[in-house]
């Protein structure tokens, strides 16, 4: 009798919890948001988020990483939406059946970035690939990579290409594999050249230490999207919540939102409209 008791109170709390696992997964009110660390970094995310919440009522839950690694955790089933910036990854994911459509909306740039006395001689190059082959070329000039597959690494990778440089493994570059703020911090410490966004930058203590070199252009253009998950791949995505993120970040009030974005202490605009 005991043992049957013991069995029932067993089987009652199995029941419990796979009935709060369920709820939790069927609970619509909360978007899960696989994002960038650039939007999330420069305080644009937070500065959305709560108007995003006030008109839908959604909760947005967000998740900052590289755009590599936002991505594969979409992949694996652990977001509803992606708001990221490596269009090449980006239609992977789709061609693979795991995303549904790529919705592009805005947009910032890349820029480099490095010592004010620039021993490379970086400012005035025509192109990046150009202001990389300097660096590289130099006796003394280091370069940060963030190395974390991130979408700011690989237009990194692209531009070396461009270059026809393979950096890997040269005592004078350095793969961290870390996010876009922590690269700025060595680039400081090391005095070295780096690739960043220049939202980042500005929102950064780098801003002022280390001189742009190469502004904005218009091959360093740094495209954003935004993917809703597929519930082919996996059923419990908040496809519905997706829908009015994607919805409500196109609306004119969240472009207004975001062309008049600005980091404390500039009047500068950071991200625009696409």
């Amino acid at each position: 009798m005991k043992t049957l008791k013991k069995l029932i109170i067993l089987l009652l709390a199995a029941f419990l919890v796979l009935g709060l696992t369920a709820c939790a997964k069927g609970d619509g009110s909360t978007l899960r948001l696989s994002t960038t660390t650039s939007v999330d970094n420069t305080g644009l995310m937070a500065y959305l988020r709560a108007e995003f919440e006030k008109d839908t009522g959604y909760n947005l839950e967000i998740s900052p990483l590289g755009s590599g690694k936002a991505i594969q955790a979409a992949r694996d089933g652990n977001a509803d939406c992606l708001l990221v910036h490596d269009p090449d990854e980006e239609e992977k994911f789709i061609g693979e059946g795991y995303g549904v459509e790529r919705v592009t909306f805005m947009y910032n740039y890349f820029i480099i970035v490095g010592p004010p006395d620039d021993p490379a001689g970086v400012k005035g190059c025509a192109t990046a690939a150009e202001a990389f082959q300097k660096i590289a070329e130099h006796t003394t000039a280091e370069f940060i990579s963030r190395g974390d597959l991130s979408g700011t690494h690989s237009k990194e990778k692209a531009i070396w290409a461009l270059a026809g440089i393979t950096p890997i493994g040269e005592n004078w570059y350095y793969s961290i594999n870390d996010d876009m703020g922590r690269a700025l911090n060595m680039a400081v410490e090391k005095s070295a050249y780096i690739l960043t966004d220049k939202a980042t930058y500005r929102a950064h203590a780098a801003n002022g230490v280390l001189d742009i070199l190469m502004d904005s252009q218009e091959q360093m253009k740094n495209p954003y999207s935004m993917i809703i998950v597929s519930t082919s791949k996996w059923p419990d995505v908040n496809e519905k919540a997706a829908k009015e993120f994607v919805k409500w970040m196109t609306s004119k009030k969240a472009k207004d939102l975001i062309n008049n974005y600005r980091v404390e202490g500039s009047d500068e605009q950071l991200f625009f409209i696409d």
